[in-house]
Formats: C-alpha cells, structure tokens, sequence
C-alpha cells in the first residue's frame, strides 16, 4: 500500500482534500486526467476565480435532498474559507451579491496555494492520468490509470472521487464518476447542464438575434423561483448571471417570465408623464430606460409613436404585459460545453452526509460537482467543493 487514500480529480474538492489531508498528516496520490491542476478553477470567473461568496447556506443549492448539506456547511464554513485563503496571502474581495473574488491576486494564485502546500507536504499529483479503472481486492482499492501509452496501478485502503461533472469537455470534464458510480450499484439523479445560456428558435429567433450584446437589468421567474440580475441578449437567445440562474430550475417546454422594470410600475410612469407632458411619446418615455435598439426593437409589440396622452386602456395593459411580464419559452439550452456546472448527479442518499462516505461500499468517497448538489452561480460551487474536500479529509 502506497499511500493512505488515492484522490481522482485534482480540481477544487480534490486538492482541498489532498492539503486538509496533508495537515493531518495522511499521505495521497491525487490523479488528474489534464495536464496541469485546477484546469476548472483555472477559468472560473474569467481567470479571476470567485471562491466563495459570503452569503452561502444550504438555500442556494439545488438536490433531491437539501438537508444533505448541512453538516458538511457545518464542518466547513465560508469563514473557514476566507480565513484559509487569506492565511495563504488570497484577500477576498466583494463584487456583487456577496461573491467574493481575490482582491490583488487571480485564479492562478488560488491554484498555486493548493500545488506549494501539495509539495511541501509530500502529497503528490500526478497529472496526465487518465483513471479508468477502480476495483476493490481484499479490502484495498486498485485504481488503474493510463499515462502516456502506459497502463499504471496503485492502490489504497481509500478511494476519493472528485472528478467533476459533465461540464466544459474541451477543459477535460468526464462521466468517470457517473460510470464508476453506475456500476457500483449506485443511484444517479438524472442530469442536465446547469447555470447555462438559453436558446430561442423559430419565429421568435431574429427578434433575439438582432439585440444580440444587449444587456438589461431584469427580475427573472418561474414558478418555483426568482432572480434579479442582468439578462444578455445574444444572436442564440438569453445568457447573463439572471438566466444563467434561472437556467438550473428551468425545463424544456416551461415558459419563463421576464420583468423588464423590477421595482417601477410602467403604467404609474405612464400616468406622471400624462401630468406633466402628454404629448412625450412611448419610446421617448422608454429611452429613458432601454437602449435605444431595444426600445426601438419593442416596437414589434407596443405602439411607440404614440403619445402617452393617447394610449389606450387596450395598449396600456399590452404595455404593462410586455414590460412587466415579457413571456420567453426556450427551445432548449446550450449544454455542456457553455454550462457552468451539472445538475444532478450521484444520488446523496447513497453516502453519509457526516462523512461523505459510500454507504455500500466502506472507504469510498464521492465530493464536488459528481454529486446531486448544485450551487447557484456566484461562489457557491466553489464553497460546496472546499467543505466536501474538508468534510472527507477528516476520514482518511
């Protein structure tokens, strides 16, 4: 044997693993399909990498079973993820809505805290390893990898699975753990891109296509939930963090409504600018709000050259409709290459929400994005996969 524990995935939960590990003193191989380390955190929040956000708790996480989170958020807090960083020199900064992001530093540096206290503590990753093997023969774990034209095998009395989900394949994303964990028995949460643009086709598709680089502060909703932040229009449909959000509770076929004016009344604007200049016209009255070409662009729905002395009590309710509940249906969503995360994934029913552990399978650990737990965009994927890293840590 080895070493005590063999991590696969040297993103954020694994190398969070391996260095809790190394603080108490346990010795891991961590195995890593890309060439080089935190290939995800690399790129995260444009290379600037939002680590955490502040706010973070259990309620902005989507899975089957959302109270499975609250011991390791208890175990591992986000003030214990400020203070690990900023001991290692990575100051947070707020940007918005409590997603906190190095205030002087970037991704590179929150990838190289992880690799120094790797080193320094012996804890060896092993890039270029493709895992594609894991079997369990008396009572030790044999994970089998490929490395250049080689077939390798190590073993360990523990296994750490920590290798992502489906998103981003050209930056080395896998179904490994989804595999792995089908084929031991386990349950998969059915999954779907998450935190992911939305297309527009059909008739509708031009209308979208020619705003294409808007960028409107907006109230976006379903049924379920709601978001404020801007919305994108692109030449393929809506992106930007509201849809983005929205984009994780949403299901082919569902409609979702936009709100064009959180916090205003169109219609009580309309009635003070019949007071005091009737004859200001509709798209005049909306400059004041939109760009011109999206103003310009609402014309398909709203009688613009009309004076707001004019309208109708017809044409208000259809501006009321279009600015304050503006129905989009996509046709469906970019997928994995632009979503942000996975939803879904192995069913946390099947592991111990203390420790993280298999409960079929004792000495098997599953942390990070492979799981049934989803974060809303923000830091919150970051911070799930630095508690799950911890949470496991204290096992091994």
């Amino acid at each position: 044997m080895e070493v005590d524990a063999i991590i696969i995935g040297a993103g954020a939960c694994g190398l969070m693993c391996a260095v809790q590990a190394g603080f108490l003193g346990k010795s891991v191989i961590v195995l890593e399909k890309n060439n080089k380390p935190g290939a995800k955190i690399l790129i995260s929040g444009g290379g600037r990498c939002n680590f955490t956000n502040q706010w973070a708790t259990t309620e902005q996480f989507i899975s089957a079973n959302p109270h499975f989170l609250k011991s390791s958020f208890t175990q591992w807090t986000v003030e214990d993820t400020i203070n690990f960083f900023e001991t290692y020199g990575i100051v947070g900064k707020e940007k918005t809505l409590g997603q906190l992001f190095p205030e002087d530093k970037n991704a590179k540096d929150v990838v190289a805290v992880f690799t120094s206290l790797c080193a320094e503590m012996g804890q060896e990753i092993r890039c270029n390893a493709d895992v594609i093997a894991v079997e369990q023969i008396d009572g030790l774990f044999h994970v089998s990898y490929v490395t250049g034209e080689k077939t390798k095998t190590i073993k360990a009395a523990k296994v750490v699975v920590a290798s992502g989900g489906l998103p981003i394949p050209k930056m080395g994303a896998s179904d490994f753990a989804l595999r792995f964990a089908r084929k031991q028995g386990l349950n998969i949460v059915e999954t779907a891109p998450a935190l992911v643009p939305l297309t527009i086709t059909g008739k509708e598709e031009d209308w979208y296509a020619q705003l294409s680089g808007n960028s409107i502060f907006c109230e976006v909703s379903n049924d379920q939930i709601s978001f404020e932040e801007n919305i994108l229009f692109t030449h393929w449909g809506l992106s930007g963090p509201a849809i983005l959000q929205i984009s994780s509770f949403w299901r082919r076929g569902e409609t979702i409504n936009i709100n064009l004016l959180p916090h205003q009344n169109i219609l009580d604007i309309i009635e003070e600018e019949r007071k005091t200049n009737g004859k200001t016209l509709l798209s005049t009255l909306l400059n004041r709000f939109y760009a011109k070409k999206f103003t310009d662009a609402l014309n398909k729905f709203l009688p613009l050259t009309k004076t707001v002395a004019d309208l109708s009590k017809v044409e208000m309710e259809a501006i009321y409709r279009t600015i304050h509940e503006f129905k989009v249906k996509p046709a469906g969503d970019k997928g994995y290459d632009k979503a942000e995360v996975m939803r879904g994934g192995i069913d946390t029913n099947e592991l111990s929400s203390k420790t993280l552990e298999c409960k079929k399978i004792p000495g098997l650990y599953f942390g990070g994005e492979c799981m049934d737990v989803t974060g809303w965009l923000g830091g919150y994927n970051f911070q799930w996969a630095w508690a799950s890293g911890y949470v496991i840590a204290q096992q091994l």
